[in-house]
């Protein structure tokens, strides 16, 4: 294992927490593998791992990013890892705020949309 993906698998596993990286590395076959390889040295070894800024910004980053390029399906999963980074809900509604000025309203309520329901699934009051 490269230290890329060592680092890599540390900080998915500490974002994503440990029940996600397990069920993509059981889904993971060899179609899929450099995928998986690409954006746990990519994504998560390079960028995650890099302490220049905190996992809570990255968070706000990413779901701005992700509503903004209209990438929904992977909002639930970056909205359930603000419970580990430290992101609050009202941050996440900030960054989303800027998403509607910026990059769309309708891009920005889908994705309203999106955080309203997983905030619901985890318990979170809002």
């Amino acid at each position: 294992m490269t230290d890329r993906k060592t680092r890599g698998m540390a900080a998915r596993r500490l974002v994503l927490g440990d029940d996600h990286v397990d069920r993509a590395a059981v889904g993971t076959t060899a179609f899929d593998e450099p995928f998986q390889t690409l954006i746990t040295e990519g994504a998560w070894g390079t960028l995650w791992a890099d302490d220049t800024i905190s996992h809570r910004d990255r968070s706000l980053l990413t779901l701005a990013l992700l509503a903004a390029t209209a990438s929904f399906d992977e909002i639930p999963m970056h909205i359930r890892a603000t419970a580990r980074t430290g992101a609050s809900p009202s941050e996440v509604m900030q960054a989303l705020l800027h998403v509607a000025v910026y990059a769309g309203v309708p891009k920005a309520n889908h994705a309203i949309k999106l955080a309203k329901q997983t905030y619901t699934e985890m318990g979170v009051e809002l």
